[in-house]
């Protein structure tokens, strides 16, 4: 398991993770960690990254991006500075030349995302 190997819990336990989107989970999928960041959601499992894009004033819309971790071709850290207290991590998915971009809080440690996609991507699955 991810977590596990890499004594990474993630933010938000697995089973509430998979409670709360099991309608967009397979039946066999193991969410093995997952993230709030700010209003999306990071989900890890055995497969895949899933985001959670939380849309709108109100936050009733929803985008579930589905992303198979063999697609993801490379990855971005750019650290929190002074005056900017954001983080900031960069996907890039197949052959697109524009990145996934996702803004994180210090609530959320980005190495710590990043640590267990760079994980998952490696191969060194299962």
């Amino acid at each position: 398991m991810i977590s596990k190997l890499l004594g990474i819990a993630g933010d938000l336990k697995p089973e509430a993770v998979k409670k709360d989107y099991s309608a967009i989970l397979l039946d066999e999928e193991r969410v093995e960690a997952g993230f709030k960041v700010i209003r999306d959601t990071f989900i890890f499992t055995d497969i895949r990254l899933i985001i959670v894009d939380i849309q709108g004033m109100t936050g009733r819309k929803k985008e579930y991006l589905s992303i198979p971790y063999s697609k993801i071709t490379m990855l971005s850290v750019e650290s929190a500075g002074h005056f900017d207290l954001e983080a900031e991590l960069k996907i890039w998915v197949g052959s697109h030349s524009t990145p996934i971009e996702k803004k994180f809080n210090t609530k959320v440690d980005v190495y710590d995302v990043q640590r267990t996609l760079a994980w998952a991507t490696s191969g060194n699955k299962r």
